[in-house]
């Protein structure tokens, strides 16, 4: 049993619950995902209310809810609740109760070091490297993929135990104050900033505020706890201002200085050798951006005390993930693990899928990666359209199409509405490349099918809801 229903209550500063259930062992938001003893979370939501599916939680098993106050009367809550002897937990708001019963579950285990990260791109990788430093010397726990969201996070809290030693959590947003919430639910002892970008820009509004809802996850420091801020990043000292704990910086230069980072070797698409105080790894996810992640985590890793044994392990151990710089070479009709240049130096058909998400920045390192490659064949950028950047979408995807005109790509492939901007940019350029913009999916895997030659290297950038992954079949 993970807490009591009068623990929940207290916690929740709500009326404790008359039923036979006396507390529970997991926490759902998905009726679905119920299971005996489950506690289900009824969530409003914009196309469906989490009411609605009380029964069925009930009927897998579930032994309690969460509802909210306003809401109770209709559909049949009670009435379910009473058949199924279960407990209500009758609040004001089920989002913020779900948040505040994960912190004070998470209270629990005062033993627990807990490790926050959050920034506009690289959270999840730098997590998944931080987690991989960690497991070598202790146990661990963490979000599972990305589930940073306002209610990922918090469900991610449930999965702590007390064998666990250090709980390493990203926070990811999509509104104003959402960092806030999951700050006063984790409350690290050190939180890291990767970088400030333009990622939900339009959602938050410019760079400035996107820097203030980030430096949220400082905002229930209470003096002893630890910021990580990277140096090189423009609003580093808007980040380190007043914040009531210790400030570290960290980058390749500060390291440098530090004389724990050494030397750094750019391997292409086979990643970097670095030289983590006096140990060489082998960090295979290639660009300057996956670098700074690398060392973010390192930073952090250091900072949280793991030897530079466990930190040289856990660089080594980095593979990429779902459309994050993932890398394959097109072989036999089906995608194969990156194998390189042939024996005789000819480059084989390779593909970078790297099309998990997209914003202006993320999309300058992924064509600055691919410029950067000695490579013999042709280069076919595929770009799709970089959401949720608002008013500043027009001027982006303008500018996505000068780097583009500037770029080494011998062929670039525009798919989705916002690259209508890029694609007119490209044209103005006078540029003779090949060029080629549409808004159907099946229509650009028609023209790859067409046009991708033996040889080509292939990149695959666009934001998660252009879903470019689905071009992959044209390919080979």
């Amino acid at each position: 049993m993970l807490m009591s229903f009068d623990e929940a209550a207290q916690a929740l500063a709500c009326p404790k619950p008359h039923c036979g259930a006396k507390g529970f062992s997991g926490v759902c938001i998905d009726s679905r995902e119920a299971q005996e003893g489950f506690l289900f979370a009824a969530l409003p939501g914009e196309n469906a209310d989490g009411r609605r599916f009380i029964r069925q939680a009930f009927s897998a098993g579930a032994s309690g809810a969460i509802v909210e106050r306003a809401k109770l009367g209709a559909f049949g809550v009670e009435e379910a609740a009473h058949e199924a002897g279960a407990a209500l937990l009758v609040v004001e708001g089920s989002l913020r109760a779900l948040q505040d019963l994960a912190g004070a579950y998470l209270d629990k285990f005062p033993a627990l070091l807990k490790v926050g990260i959050t920034g506009s791109s690289g959270k999840t990788t730098t997590k998944e490297l931080v987690a991989a430093m960690a497991g070598c010397e202790k146990k661990i726990v963490c979000n599972s993929g990305n589930l940073n969201s306002e209610t990922g996070l918090p469900l991610s809290l449930f999965e702590v135990r007390k064998e666990h030693d250090i709980g390493i959590f990203e926070a990811g947003m999509n509104r104003k104050g959402e960092i806030a919430e999951l700050a006063a639910a984790l409350r690290p002892h050190v939180a890291l900033i990767t970088n400030i970008g333009s990622a939900h820009v339009g959602c938050i509004g410019g760079r400035q505020e996107i820097a203030l809802e980030k430096k949220a996850l400082f905002s229930r420091f209470t003096g002893g706890q630890t910021a990580l801020i990277p140096e090189e990043d423009e609003f580093a000292l808007f980040l380190a201002k007043d914040v009531h704990g210790k400030v570290r910086f960290f980058g390749d230069n500060i390291e440098r200085r530090a004389g724990t980072l050494g030397k750094i070797a750019d391997l292409g698409l086979s990643g970097w050798e670095i030289v983590w105080e006096g140990g060489s790894a082998r960090f295979a996810l290639p660009g300057r951006h996956n670098l700074k992640n690398a060392l973010a985590a390192a930073a952090l890793g250091k900072a949280i005390g793991l030897s530079a044994r466990s930190i040289k392990r856990g660089l080594e151990s980095a593979k990429p993930l779902f459309g994050r710089s993932e890398i394959f070479t097109v072989c036999g009709g089906a995608l194969a693990p990156f194998s390189g240049e042939t024996t005789d130096g000819e480059p084989r058909t390779t593909l970078i899928r790297d099309c998990y998400n997209a914003n202006p920045e993320s999309m300058s390192a992924a064509i600055g990666l691919c410029d950067a490659l000695d490579w013999k064949g042709r280069r076919v950028y595929v770009a799709g359209s970089m959401l949720e950047l608002g008013e500043e979408s027009g001027g982006a995807h303008r500018e996505l199409g000068r780097t583009l005109a500037v770029s080494r790509s011998d062929a670039v492939f525009l798919f989705g509405e916002e690259t209508k901007g890029a694609f007119n940019e490209l044209k103005k350029s006078g540029l003779k490349k090949m060029l080629f913009q549409t808004n159907d999916i099946d229509e650009l895997k028609a023209e790859l099918k067409k046009n991708v030659q033996p040889g080509d290297l292939i990149l695959l950038k666009g934001s998660r809801g252009c879903a470019l992954e689905r071009v992959c079949e044209a390919l080979m």
